[in-house]
């Protein structure tokens, strides 16, 4: 699977848990780490943690390896890597601190298809 179509599946996935504030940013010709992240938000921290399952199921059902998830424990910032997405599931309280939209300013926002 492409990492395009990766990051919209990730992107129904956070919504069907209804994540908030969805964000996709293209980081190809930004950074080395990932294609894309996406950013998205939860209002309490058993939210968070299910938006990462959901994420993490999702991407299980498409064989997709999961690289990496932290900070699931604390619930406050849980860090999803797909390989070519990495998602980002703030508590509303940790996004605007962190503001990771700011911090990759130069990387344009995609348009989140649902």
């Amino acid at each position: 699977m492409e990492s395009k179509q990766l990051v919209d599946l990730v992107a129904k996935a956070c919504d069907d848990k209804r994540a908030e504030d969805i964000v996709i940013l293209d980081m190809n010709e930004v950074s080395l780490i990932a294609e894309y992240f996406l950013i998205c938000e939860g209002t309490n921290e058993r939210q968070v943690q299910a938006i990462a399952r959901e994420v993490k199921d999702v991407a299980d059902q498409q064989e997709i390896n999961v690289k990496r998830m932290e900070g699931f424990d604390q619930a406050r910032w849980i860090l999803v890597d797909l390989g070519g997405v990495v998602c980002h599931i703030f508590h509303r309280d940790e996004r605007n601190y962190y503001n990771l939209e700011k911090l990759w300013g130069d990387a344009p926002q995609l348009e989140v298809k649902l």
